[in-house]
């Protein structure tokens, strides 16, 4: 799919009432998804054979977003996604993820897997610590940014 037709689609969304959107065409899905309180499109892009799971929508989100006043600032170092992508905990499917809650770590060593464009990049930590959370689901897609692990 070319980027004119991208970007016709996203500002349709944008301009209607449509909250999401999703085409597919050959090989390529596209899902822009119109967020409720500012007019942003997400776009995710996969190959199909691996939508061939079913994804659950976060229908209690914006009930969850109103409950809460102020967001809490974890304690601890926050490692955060270099890329978009998708995260795996693991090398390989049934794998023991590489860390857990608890486990120690020190500089270097990774933590998790993100596949981009079809190539799997190690994310290593820069700190020592403790792995206090993993804030992201095995096999769920990522944005730059997004924190991935709080290390304390």
């Amino acid at each position: 799919m070319d980027l004119r037709k991208l970007k016709t689609l996203i500002d349709l969304v944008a301009e209607s009432d449509i909250a999401e959107l999703e085409v597919t065409e050959g090989e390529s899905k596209v899902r822009i998804v119109k967020s409720s309180s500012a007019v942003q499109s997400h776009m995710v892009m996969m190959p199909q054979q691996m939508t061939s799971a079913p994804q659950a929508a976060p229908v209690a989100a914006p009930a969850a977003a109103a409950a809460v006043a102020a967001p809490v600032e974890p304690e601890g170092h926050v490692v955060k996604s270099p890329m978009v992508g998708t995260f795996y905990r693991a090398a390989t499917p049934g794998a023991a993820p590489f860390v857990d809650v608890g486990t120690s770590v020190k500089p270097g060593q990774t933590l998790c897997i993100i596949e981009a464009m079809k190539l799997l990049n190690e994310i290593d930590t820069d700190v020592a610590g403790v792995i206090k959370q993993v804030l992201v689901e095995n096999g769920q897609p990522v944005e730059f940014g997004q924190p991935l692990f709080i290390i304390g």
